[in-house]
């Protein structure tokens, strides 16, 4: 029988999977330029990537988000059984990450994309029917 601890502990969990997942492909699209900037020393190479990352809103703005999911997360931990917190977040990711870089207009490599999205999708409905009964 699901009940309502078990359904709010899914939404949280899809919750910062989506959070992760969404923000991503966005956090990716926004670090573009970065790979141009070259310095003398490791130091001073460091320091203007991170002046490049931290005076881009493109990039700040998803991984503010990205991080928000991150203390959602933690503090969903407290709560979540380990074993099912773990699967549904990095697994929901991975498909969130897919549908909102094909969102963004990145290409689906292939079918085989496709089929590993609803191979997950099963694999955590089972790990979830698993653990609620």
């Amino acid at each position: 029988m699901v009940t309502s601890t078990s359904l709010e502990m899914a939404f949280w969990l899809t919750s910062v999977a989506f959070l992760w997942g969404f923000t991503n492909p966005f956090i990716k699209k926004g670090s573009k330029g970065i790979e141009s900037i070259k310095r003398s020393s490791p130091i001073r190479q460091f320091l203007a990537e991170l002046c490049f990352l931290l005076s881009n809103w493109r990039y700040l703005v998803p991984f503010l988000i990205n991080q928000s999911g991150s203390v959602l997360y933690y503090i969903t931990l407290a709560s979540a059984e380990l074993s099912l917190a773990v699967p549904i977040t990095n697994s929901l990711t991975f498909i969130f990450t897919a549908l909102s870089g094909h969102m963004l207009g990145e290409k689906v490599s292939s079918y085989k994309t496709v089929f590993g999205i609803l191979l997950v999708s099963l694999g955590v409905i089972l790990c979830v029917c698993d653990k609620i009964r």
